[in-house]
């Protein structure tokens, strides 16, 4: 009998393209030979090492939300170029997409890889124009690998293992994903583009998204950034998740830049208090004769 997905007690939720508790043939196949069903640019699975593959797509986050952790995950029927292009090309134009662009600042270093870039092409295949499709996946905190491994061991037997009170459960670290990944990548290629006056398009799961800053929005033909945002969609009776985009949010480039960076100050008394308290650890208990910061803003009230 098949379990139902908010009784799972670990948060494994896709694996080499189908729910950890689906054994059909496809399903084995696909988890047997390490295979990929969304379109990387190679047949097998490539995340984290590609002679042992980390072949985690999508994994749960409390209990029933889904989080996609895998950026080639994105690409299921390449429905993501097609909302790209909407917002990059006129409608009717040709276009194309290239994956994995190196993009060179003025220097001739690199500023890193676009994700994809659509290309639009005349008559005779000249470029007329191009946009970037950036593809946000999110990092993990926690061992999952462990727990994948334990999964492909014996799946049938080991599809709903208990690692609720696991060591270090495996968790979505959106913090780090938005910081270390999504940041940088705007900044550095971003940037040039910006500076080329090209569009570009971000693909990121709904989940990650609600957990930014919030942009201002404005109309789709003073956009500068097109903010696609997905969610996986559950069919109960094939037992299957698909791609669904969820909505569109057009932004400026700078004010999502500066959005992103600009962080909200707490109460300083709070870190005056813990310098007070290291200070006190390294003097060794003592206090000094002049007062502490801490009194003097007091007073101040």
């Amino acid at each position: 009998m098949k379990l139902g997905h908010k009784d799972y007690k670990h948060p494994l939720c896709e694996v080499f393209g189908y729910a950890v508790d689906d054994f059909s043939p496809e399903a084995d196949r696909h988890r047997r030979n390490r295979l990929c069903p969304y379109n990387n640019k190679v047949p097998n699975c490539t995340k984290d090492k590609a002679n042992d593959p980390l072949g985690v797509c999508s994994m749960f986050e409390g209990g029933t939300q889904t989080t996609i952790i895998c950026p080639v995950r994105f690409r299921q029927n390449w429905q993501i170029t097609d909302d790209a292009a909407s917002f990059f090309f006129p409608k009717g134009q040709k276009w194309t997409s290239l994956i994995e662009v190196r993009l060179n600042d003025k220097f001739g270093k690199s500023a890193g890889n676009i994700d994809v870039v659509l290309v639009s092409y005349d008559d005779r295949g000249h470029v007329t124009d191009f946009g970037s499709l950036e593809v946000q996946g999110v990092y993990i905190s926690g061992n999952i690998r462990r727990l994948f491994e334990q999964y492909m061991k014996n799946p049938k037997h080991n599809y709903n293992l208990d690692w609720s009170m696991g060591k270090y459960p495996p968790h979505p670290d959106y913090l780090s994903s938005s910081r270390k990944r999504l940041l940088p990548q705007l900044m550095y290629k971003g940037g040039i583009l910006q500076a080329w006056k090209k569009k570009q398009a971000v693909a990121i799961h709904e989940n990650f998204f609600n957990t930014l800053p919030k942009f201002p929005a404005v109309s789709e033909d003073k956009g500068e950034i097109a903010w696609i945002i997905y969610d996986l969609q559950y069919n109960e009776s094939k037992n299957t998740f698909s791609l669904k985009k969820k909505r569109t949010l057009y932004t400026r480039f700078d004010t999502a830049i500066k959005k992103i960076t600009t962080t909200k100050a707490g109460d300083i008394k709070g870190f005056v208090k813990v310098l007070q308290d290291k200070l006190d650890e390294k003097l060794s208990g003592t206090s000094p004769d002049t007062p502490i910061l801490t009194d003097i803003m007091t007073e101040e009230e």
